[in-house]
């Protein structure tokens, strides 16, 4: 049977291909640290758990509509108002299955045969496929050194076949957050060039810093109407395995991605529904705990890189690092980097090639502190002899 070209070109996303390798040899014997992990290492709150316990003995685990329950597309638009300081309505809100089913859905009802889209640079593996599948093209912006936007570089991008902006702040793989100055700015842009805005945001709520998060459509109306937030449950709430996440949009875009789902995948799961809409109404003391521990691991992490001589760019949030090799790998190949490491070394790591960055390299510490430490013990050994 022949296969659909869009979906025989799909490649397995390469951190979940790592992470499989990394498994596969600890199942077989090998000693491996396995560092490539995008999911917290904490249990999801009580409050959730006992939410989805009362939906299953309650029975509340029907079809719902294809956007999610009303209850829930209320909660999350009051949500985003408390949390973006802008009012949100539930006609904004669509509810699926995950925050990259958000994606899909949005990306699958914003892009048109040819349309280009700016992606800043370093950008989570699955943005370029999604793109390709709806039929856009991709077109990768570098950063600055600091895995900040490089506004030249945006402008430079642009061509009349340009339709949209694609941003993760915080960020995955770097930890870089997005200022104020830096949305404003590139809502401006957006606004010149008449693009959307698609704002991933699930790592939101993970900043490390005493300074407010900001979103694109926190600077004005018309920012706000160009503005497409992705977000969900699986990093703020360690409700990976939930599979939950939304879509705010203006109505015609939320209700486009429902209807878009209600053909497709139909409605989301009805236990994680209420699980999410639990947490969302009040946050559960187990968030900051989590915060606290992760903002620890960092700041120890950055210390450990630092005195390996690896420049490392300052992560605000999430829970990354995104350190430079060149100073131990001249050649900044990160891909043989990561597979000399794992080979000699048996720690698993990311190249920065799979977020559209060479040189650099991810390091995840949604992990114990113990783990953390002899990952790094591991790095530190086989770079020391190339320093």
């Amino acid at each position: 049977m022949r296969i659909n070209q869009r979906v025989d070109e799909i490649p397995l996303s390469r951190t979940l291909a790592l992470d499989a390798l990394a498994k596969d040899l600890a199942a077989s014997g090998r000693d491996i640290i396995n560092m490539t992990a995008g999911e917290p290492d904490f249990d999801s709150p009580q409050l959730v758990r006992d939410s989805a316990k009362k939906a299953i003995d309650g029975g509340r685990v029907k079809y719902t509509p294809a956007p999610g329950r009303l209850e829930l597309r209320q909660t999350i638009a009051e949500f985003l108002t408390r949390t973006r300081e802008v009012e949100f309505t539930a006609s904004q809100i669509t509810v699926c299955h995950s925050g990259k089913h958000a994606l899909s859905g949005s990306l699958l009802t914003l892009i048109s045969e040819g349309d280009e889209i700016l992606m800043l640079l370093p950008a989570w593996v699955s943005y370029v496929e999604q793109i390709r599948f709806a039929g856009g093209k991709a077109v990768g912006v570098l950063p600055r050194a600091d895995m900040g936007p490089d506004f030249d570089a945006l402008g430079e991008a642009l061509t009349p076949q340009t339709r949209g902006i694609m941003i993760n702040s915080p960020n995955n793989p770097s930890g870089y957050v997005t200022t104020p100055e830096e949305f404003e700015r590139l809502t401006q842009f957006a606004q010149e060039h008449n693009l959307w805005i698609l704002s991933d945001e699930i790592y939101g709520r993970l900043t490390y810093e005493d300074k407010p998060y900001a979103s694109p459509v926190q600077f004005g109306p018309d920012a706000r109407e160009r503005t497409i937030i992705v977000d969900g449950a699986s990093k703020m709430f360690a409700m990976t395995g939930y599979r939950i996440g939304f879509v705010a949009a203006p109505p015609h875009i939320a209700n486009a991605v429902a209807r878009l789902h209600s053909q497709l995948t139909g409605a989301p799961n009805a236990i994680s529904q209420e699980a999410y809409q639990a947490a969302l109404k009040s946050e559960p003391p187990e968030v900051e705990l989590m915060c606290d521990a992760f903002r620890k691991r960092r700041d120890h992490v950055l210390a450990r890189l630092a005195k390996m001589g690896l420049h490392t760019p300052h992560p605000g949030g999430a829970f990354y690092v995104f350190p430079n090799i060149r100073s131990h790998w001249p050649s900044g190949d990160c891909d043989a980097f990561c597979e000399a490491i794992l080979d000699v070394s048996g720690l698993a790591i990311v190249p920065g090639s799979a977020f559209g960055v060479t040189g650099h390299v991810r390091l995840s510490y949604a992990a114990s502190m113990q783990t953390i430490d002899a990952g790094l013990d591991r790095l530190e050994h086989f770079i020391a002899p190339r320093a």
